[in-house]
């Protein structure tokens, strides 16, 4: 039967011994330590700003009618979420009343 793969998780089989291990008994896992990440070069102010620059030349705006249409959908969609959720409170509005009322 194969193993099942875990995302982010290295096979375990593969480990080197390093230098001045003892050899491991059959079966036992080895631990490796990843060496860090070596550190990124600092970006100087320019260059940020001017890397700033080009990600803001990439963006697309919308227009002024796609604004205004995305704008008009939204207040419909509230209108009809609102009228949804009155009708839901008031019918078990009722339904409550009719129930306590059972009770009296």
């Amino acid at each position: 039967m194969a193993k099942a793969k875990t995302p982010g998780k290295r096979p375990q089989g593969s480990a080197k011994p390093q230098m001045g291990a003892k050899p491991q008994a059959a079966g036992a896992a080895a631990i490796t330590v990843d060496s860090p990440e070596p550190k990124k070069p600092r970006t100087s102010p320019g260059q940020f700003l001017s890397q700033v620059r080009a990600e803001g030349r990439k963006i697309v705006w919308p227009s002024r009618k796609e604004t205004w249409i995305t704008s008009v959908m939204v207040f419909i969609m509230v209108i009809i979420a609102s009228i949804f959720f009155w009708i839901v409170d008031t019918g078990l509005g009722y339904a409550f009343r009719y129930i306590i009322a059972l009770g009296s």
